[in-house]
């Protein structure tokens, strides 16, 4: 159970840091940044995206819920952060 657990949380970690990166990128470009982070993460680890875009960048963190496969132990949140360089062609 715990090979499995941590086979979850490393999937979740991949799945956060996708995320972030597709939300940044996406946010960006003048995008829906939370669209895009929501849609690159699987539906199951109820993915919470929060693009901020700054003056020349865009910031955007992704947090995850892995559900605990071990009885009596917590689901572990995981948090990933992705920053992408603005889209010069933006107003």
């Amino acid at each position: 159970m715990a090979a499995i657990q941590l086979g979850l949380i490393g999937y979740g970690i991949s799945q956060a840091g996708s995320a972030a990166r597709a939300a940044a990128r996406a946010e960006s470009l003048g995008n829906d940044g939370v669209a895009a982070g929501q849609a690159a993460a699987s539906s199951w680890l109820d993915p919470e995206v929060s693009p901020d875009q700054g003056t020349d960048t865009t910031t955007a963190t992704v947090v995850v819920t892995v559900p605990s496969v071990i009885p009596l132990f917590d689901p572990v949140t995981l948090e990933r952060t992705a920053t992408m360089p603005n889209d010069e062609d933006q107003d």
